[in-house]
C-alpha cells in the first residue's frame, strides 16, 4: 500500500491572486535585506550585520525545525525541546574538551572532523533522552495542552537538575576550533568564519529536510499526517511510529542546534535551552505550524531583524522579535506558510 499522492496545485496552476499571496512571505527576507541596508547605510557595517543575522536564524531554524514538526503532526507543545538543545551543548562540548588536540591543531579537516564527531555525539544522547521523553512524559498527555505545558516544563526543569548534577552548576567557557577563531575580510567588512559555517550547516539541513519531506515516502506519510492524520491511518500506516520518529528526530536536531549556539556563544549553561525557547516558538508559530519553509523563513527574519534593531536602536533589540510576531499575526494568523489540514 503506498500514500496517497500529493494533490497541491503547483505555483503555474495559481491565480495571480494566490501566486502572490504565496510569494509574499517568500520575498520578506530579501526585502528586510534591503531595508537594513538602507536604514544602515555603511555596506561594510551591513554585510557584517547580515552574515551575522544568517547565522543566527540558521541556528535559530537548526532548533526549531524539529519542534515545528511535532508541533505540526503531533499537536504537541513541548517545553522540553529547550531541555535537548542544552543536553546537546553540554555533550557535544564534553567530546570537544576530549578532542582538544584536534580542535587546538591548526589544520581545518581536524577542526572540522572533532565537531562532527562532537555534532553526532549530542544528536545520539539527545535523541534517546527524546525517545524517553515521549514515552515516559509526554504520550500520557496527548490531545490536553494544558497537561503538556506543565509537565513538559516539569521535565524541562528536571534535565536542568541533571545537567547541574553532572556538569556542575557553573557557566562552561570554551574556545571554538583553532581554524574557526577570527574573520575573513570581505569588501571591508570582517566576517566571523565560524559563522560563514553556520550558515553552510543550517542551509545543507534545510535543502535535506525538504528532499526528505517531498521526494521521499517517509516524507510523504510525515506531511500527510500534518494534513490529514486520519487519512494516513486509513490507508494503514501506524502514525504513531511516525510521531516517534518524528519526536526523536526533532530532538537530534535540537541537540545538533545546541553544539552550534553554544560554539557560537563561546559558553553554554543548563538554563540556554529554555531562553532560546522563546526564540523557537516565536519561529514556529510566524513560520506556521508545521511549516519547515516557514520555519525557515521565520527565523532568518527573525536573526536579520534582532542584528539590524540591536545597531540601529539598541533598547528596541529586546522587544524587536515580540513585535515581528505581532505584526506577522495581524497580518496572517496562521503564520506565513501554513500547513492546511483537512477538516
Amino acid at each position: 500500500m503506498t500514500a496517497a499522492p500529493d494533490h497541491t496545485p503547483t505555483f503555474a496552476a495559481l491565480t495571480p491572486m494566490e501566486r502572490l499571496d504565496k510569494a509574499t512571505p517568500i520575498l520578506m527576507v530579501p526585502v528586510l535585506v534591503v531595508l537594513g541596508f538602507l536604514a544602515i547605510g555603511s555596506t561594510s557595517s551591513w554585510l557584517t550585520l547580515t552574515v551575522s543575522g544568517l547565522a543566527m536564524g540558521m541556528m535559530i531554524f537548526i532548533m526549531a525545525s524539529g519542534l515545528t514538526l511535532v508541533f505540526g503532526l503531533m499537536d504537541v507543545i513541548n517545553f522540553g525541546h529547550g531541555a535537548f538543545i542544552s543536553v546537546g551543548a553540554f555533550v557535544g562540548v564534553s567530546v570537544l574538551v576530549a578532542l582538544s588536540g584536534w580542535t587546538g591543531a591548526a589544520s581545518l579537516m581536524l577542526n572540522l572532523a572533532a565537531i562532527l564527531l562532537a555534532v553526532i555525539a549530542a544528536m545520539s544522547v539527545t535523541a534517546v533522552l527524546g525517545w524517553g521523553f515521549e514515552r515516559v512524559i509526554v504520550r500520557p498527555v496527548y490531545g490536553a495542552h494544558l497537561k503538556q505545558i506543565l509537565v513538559t516544563v516539569g521535565g524541562l526543569i528536571v534535565i536542568e537538575q541533571l545537567i547541574h548534577v553532572v556538569w556542575g552548576p557553573s557557566e562552561i567557557y570554551i574556545n571554538r576550533p583553532e581554524m574557526l577563531q577570527g574573520a575573513v575580510t570581505f569588501a571591508g567588512a570582517a566576517i566571523e568564519k565560524y559563522r560563514l559555517l553556520a550558515v553552510a550547516v543550517g542551509l545543507v539541513l534545510f535543502v535535506a529536510m525538504r528532499l526528505v519531506l517531498r521526494r521521499t515516502k517517509i516524507g510523504l506519510i510525515v506531511r500527510a499526517g500534518v494534513e490529514n492524520g486520519e487519512m494516513v491511518r486509513a490507508l494503514g500506516y501506524r502514525l504513531s511510529l511516525v510521531f516517534i520518529g518524528v519526536f526523536v528526530a526533532g530532538s537530534a536536531l535540537a541537540g545538533l542546534g545546541g553544539v552550534m549556539w553554544g560554539l557560537y556563544q563561546e559558553v553554554i549553561t543548563a538554563g540556554m535551552g529554555e531562553r532560546m525557547m522563546i526564540l523557537v516558538f516565536i519561529v514556529v508559530i510566524i513560520g506556521g505550524l508545521g511549516s519547515v519553509e516557514g520555519a525557515f523563513i521565520g527565523a532568518l527574519m527573525v536573526g536579520l531583524l534582532q542584528n539590524y534593531i540591536a545597531f540601529l536602536e539598541p533598547k528596541l533589540a529586546l522587544i524587536s522579535n515580540i513585535g515581528l510576531m505581532t505584526a506577522i499575526l495581524m497580518w496572517r494568523p496562521q503564520g506565513m506558510l501554513p500547513v492546511v489540514k483537512a477538516k
